[in-house]
């Protein structure tokens, strides 16, 4: 990939960070974005703090969706992200308002130390409560300032009154001395008269004085924190501060980072949190109860609760709250022990309320439900939707057959853009609901997820025909299913033959497996059990998988085996 001029003198630009004095100081605001980005880029720090610092947009824009093959920023170029906005509050050439960093949190202990999820969102809530602080700070000394400016102007206005006050003494008594005794009296009742109004007058002036004070002083010390970027209009508001940036982001909270997020969505000034995504783990429903009350409401556009232990009845309870989010199209519940096998009292009704909870989600798209183990309850939870769904994810649900036949006559089927029903057994008898399922999707389906579903050679054969259907399908993932190599074979032949199919997830044959894997295996039992140690073995099978490929002339076709590295998200939409 050949880089364009301005990014290669970008690049240079910022390597030598001695120069960065010289440059600082007369580069055009349009160049500001190649310099940041070469910055991230080539892992510079100093040079990101420094134009962050000074930043003459009034949108930044880190993060979002990345290239394929784009590393993540640096962890200490992020931190200096953050510095730099704290920094910048007082800086009059800056000119941020917004600050939007979602999207820019990645997986802990990837290339190049980025910053993960968890770290980002405590680094972020920090830096909010610090520049908190800080404001605070610089309106106590401005008041201190103020007081002591006060303070001497009534010293002053003292000493004058006393000079003022003896030389009309001395007048006075020098008039009395001429023998003007009654003009004299009558001018003392009259001054006692006037001088009564005039401290009416004074104390009036006084109050009006004071609150006319402390209405500058609130005001003059939000605009000379944020440098000048509040108007007129708006510093003389009643408001103690106002916002100065808004930052945006994706947060991540546990039972560690609870108490700093907490802390910093509660703090509305200079630096307001704003949180799109939020993915909670290991907290109780009163925490995330708590914690959905300090979301803004406009913003928020999805949820991710894992490893919590609701219940049906306690994520009943949730869904009210989820429901006064009007911009929310995304739900996703992952090992949140909803399982209803149990023979419990009052789980029925428990059914009901999440039933109903989840049709107030009116924008709701996207639904995730990860080893819940709901059988036989899918169409009481879907059929609830004023909506079809795009998004549905339900892996490790333990599905009947009465569940995948309501799903493929449901309103969802037609409007399924992704689907995943990894780890459900699929058998014969469940076979015409998928392929009903399939058919219905085609026309819309791009990811689809059948890994695990115990897919032996003569199921997928009576499967491909409706999968080769879809086309629009740009992922297919059938990792861990039971199929050998003949079967695998007759598989990479159809997905060939698939214009729109870019990334197949295919499972290693039975073949390449050590002896002794029993006839018809599960998925945890291909996962665990361990591959031919013949590198020979596994050559062969890429070989003949690759000849397929190349005689298609399928260049932009991805075949893949590796499951923990797999990423279907990676496919351009």
């Amino acid at each position: 990939m050949v880089l364009p001029l301005v990014n290669l003198c970008a690049k240079e630009v910022v390597s030598d960070h001695s120069s960065s004095p010289g440059w600082l100081g007369c580069v055009p605001r349009e160049l500001y974005r190649p310099l940041l980005e070469a910055a991230f880029t080539n892992c510079r720090p100093l040079a990101v703090g420094e134009l962050v610092q000074r930043w003459p947009e009034r949108t930044l824009r880190v993060g979002g969706r990345k290239r394929q093959g784009q590393s993540p920023p640096n962890r200490l170029c992020v931190q200096a992200l953050l510095l730099a906005v704290v920094r910048g509050l007082s800086d009059k050439r800056c000119a941020l308002q917004v600050l939007d960093l979602c999207g820019l949190q990645c997986e802990e202990g990837g290339v190049g130390d980025p910053m993960g999820g968890w770290s980002l969102t405590v680094a972020l809530c920090t830096m909010v409560v610090q520049a908190r602080a800080g404001a605070q700070r610089a309106l106590r000394r401005e008041g201190e300032r103020e007081r002591k400016r006060v303070l001497a102007m009534e010293r002053e206005r003292d000493v004058v009154k006393r000079e003022r006050g003896g030389g009309e003494k001395r007048g006075f008594e020098e008039e009395e001395g001429e023998g003007g005794g009654l003009l004299v009296e009558s001018v003392r009742r009259e001054k006692k008269e006037t001088s009564g109004c005039l401290r009416e007058d004074k104390q009036v002036k006084g109050v009006r004085r004071r609150m006319e004070m402390e209405r500058r002083k609130a005001s003059a010390a939000v605009a000379g924190l944020a440098g000048g970027k509040v108007g007129e209009g708006e510093a003389d508001s009643e408001a103690d501060s106002e916002v100065v940036v808004c930052v945006r982001a994706d947060l991540f909270v546990n039972a560690r980072s609870w108490e700093r997020v907490r802390a910093a969505l509660g703090t509305a000034d200079p630096l307001k949190l704003l949180c799109r995504y939020v993915r909670v783990e290991e907290l109780s429903v009163s925490s995330i109860g708590s914690l959905l009350d300090l979301l803004p409401r406009h913003v928020l556009l999805g949820v991710d609760i894992r490893y919590s232990c609701l219940g049906v009845a306690g994520l009943a309870l949730l869904l009210p709250q989820l429901s006064m989010f009007p911009m929310l199209s995304s739900l996703r519940l992952h090992y949140c022990n909803l399982d209803i096998r149990r023979d419990m009292a009052g789980q029925e009704g428990a059914m009901k309320d999440l039933s109903q909870g989840l049709g107030k989600l009116s924008q709701l798209r996207r639904l995730s439900l990860t080893a819940l183990r709901l059988p036989g309850h899918l169409c009481m939870l879907l059929s609830s939707f004023s909506q079809p769904l795009e998004v549905l994810e339900l892996p490790y649900l333990s599905l009947t057959h009465a569940d995948l036949s309501y799903l493929s006559c449901s309103p969802h089927a037609s409007s399924l853009q992704q689907l995943d029903l990894s780890e459900n057994r699929l058998d014969e008898s469940a076979l015409p609901s998928v392929r009903r399922l399939l058919s219905q999707a085609s026309s819309c389906l791009m990811q689809l997820s059948l890994s695990g579903c115990g897919l032996t050679d003569s199921l997928l054969a009576a499967m491909l025909p409706s999968l080769s259907c879809c086309r629009g399908l740009k992922s297919l993932g059938l990792a861990l299913n039971p199929l050998s190599l003949a079967g695998l074979l007759d598989l990479v032949r159809t997905a060939v033959r698939m214009p729109s199919l870019r990334q197949l997830l295919y499972p290693n044959p039975l073949e390449d497996y050590q002896p002794g894997l029993p006839p018809m295996p599960s998925s945890a039992q291909l996962l665990d059990w361990p591959l031919d140690e013949l590198v020979e073995v596994h050559e062969a099978t890429s070989l003949q998988l690759d000849r397929v490929v190349m005689e298609s002339g399928r260049s932009d076709l991805f075949l893949t085996c590796d499951l923990l590295n797999y990423n279907k998200d990676l496919v351009e939409q």
